[in-house]
């Protein structure tokens, strides 16, 4: 039983935007999408942790409730997961066995993203879920996930320039891909957006009749605790932030958002389940502390200028004189961008490359940090991850954190 074995077959065909390859496939395992509610959600960064959100609240207010997102960081099954547990490794082969004998039914083969997608759809219809919520994979409007008529709500969380070369130039032509996911009717919930952005999502909201809704970021009270103020009845709630960061005040709003929305609509979603629901979110891999040979890391996937500006945000509240930055990018990325947003003077930059993916050259984005940020204090390549961070634990000064990729994080993990 070996998940990489059978899927290695579709990894050939990359990324391949379009709808018509899936829905061919769920109509030959019988539609499974047509019997799952749904909360879809889109954006460049955020939307993991939304998902994560509304996963744990939605379990612990008794729904079965099914999630799925991309990519995973250590096991494909991290992708699937009913009441915050992820599917059995057991589980998930057998309905791959199940999609790709479906898949051979017709002529155009599908990319892998969609089989993985295929298999989710046919686990939540399997499992009868009450609720799944869904990550978008890239983009929207030609995205897998994106084959329901008429999900509950959907969410877009943030959009920034990243993936242009499927999803187009400006931050305009992105937003277009994303606001596809907007349905007839539906509700929408948004995130603060650019204004190009914005102008895109609303005129595409109104042209579908959708209830926009954009929530104002909650307020953060005292450490790890938030107030979001009801966008119904303007009743403040208190609930426990576990994730780090600033941003998270504007994800959990989006959640907490979404969440009304669902009442709103006659689901029973108590108070005390929001609580604990909160209180129980883990979205690993994100701004996460962790301990790696007696020495604390900070880690965060910070893949694109967005996410490094909110990762350089959070590190400066920390007080730290020193910071040592342990990076490896993918070639596709704004290398330039996420080196502006990230270092300063005096900063120690460690660059590995990625592996078992299409790294960016170490020596190449040496040269361009120490072009960007030439006050650089160190400025170091090695050949692997491991050998960086026992050089930049060593120095015990120094707040060592692990990011640039969320598949370097993934390959951490994996080793811990």
């Amino acid at each position: 039983m070996n998940i990489d074995s059978l899927l290695q077959p579709f990894q050939h065909f990359g990324v391949n935007l379009g709808l018509s390859r899936i829905n061919r496939l769920l109509a030959n395992l019988g539609n499974p999408h047509h019997q799952v509610s749904v909360i879809h959600v889109a954006g460049t960064n955020g939307k993991g942790s939304v998902c994560a959100y509304l996963s744990s609240v939605l379990t612990q207010a008794g729904y079965r409730t099914g999630r799925y997102t991309s990519p995973h960081l250590v096991n494909w099954t991290e992708r699937i997961c009913l009441n915050e547990q992820q599917i059995s490794a057991e589980e998930f082969y057998e309905l791959l066995l199940k999609v790709t004998a479906a898949a051979k039914l017709d002529s155009e083969y599908p990319t892998l993203f969609e089989v993985v997608t295929a298999a989710a759809w046919l686990y939540f219809a399997q499992q009868q879920v009450d609720i799944a919520v869904v990550e978008v994979g890239l983009g929207g409007r030609l995205d897998a996930t994106n084959v329901i008529s008429e999900p509950l709500v959907t969410v877009i969380t943030s959009i920034s320039r990243e993936h242009w070369q499927q999803l187009g130039n400006t931050i305009a032509e992105i937003a277009g891909e994303k606001a596809g996911i907007l349905k007839p009717g539906c509700p929408a919930v948004v995130g603060k957006l650019p204004p190009d952005a914005e102008d895109v999502v609303r005129s595409l909201a109104q042209e579908l009749q959708c209830l926009l809704i954009t929530p104002q970021p909650a307020s953060e009270i005292h450490p790890g605790w938030a107030e979001y103020q009801s966008i119904h009845n303007s009743k403040l709630i208190k609930y426990p932030l576990p994730l780090q960061g600033q941003i998270q005040l504007n994800n959990s709003a989006l959640a907490l958002a979404t969440l009304e929305i669902l009442q709103q609509k006659g689901w029973q979603i108590s108070e005390e389940a929001i609580i604990n629901g909160m209180a129980k979110t883990k979205w690993p891999g994100r701004m996460q502390w962790v301990n790696w040979h007696n020495h604390k890391l900070l880690i965060d996937g910070a893949h694109n200028p967005a996410a490094a500006q909110v990762l350089r945000n959070y590190v400066d509240t920390l007080n730290t004189q020193n910071i040592t930055w342990v990076m490896g990018m993918l070639s596709t990325k704004d290398h330039a961008d996420i080196f502006k947003f990230l270092l300063k003077p005096n900063d120690r930059l460690y660059l590995v490359p990625v592996p078992d993916n299409s790294s960016a050259n170490p020596i190449e984005l040496a040269k361009l940090a120490n072009d960007i940020c030439p006050d650089l204090q160190d400025c170091q390549i090695y050949p692997d991850l491991i050998s960086s961070l026992t050089i930049a634990v060593s120095a015990t000064d120094s707040l060592v954190v692990l990011c640039g990729s969320l598949y370097l994080i993934g390959h951490f993990l994996g080793k811990t």
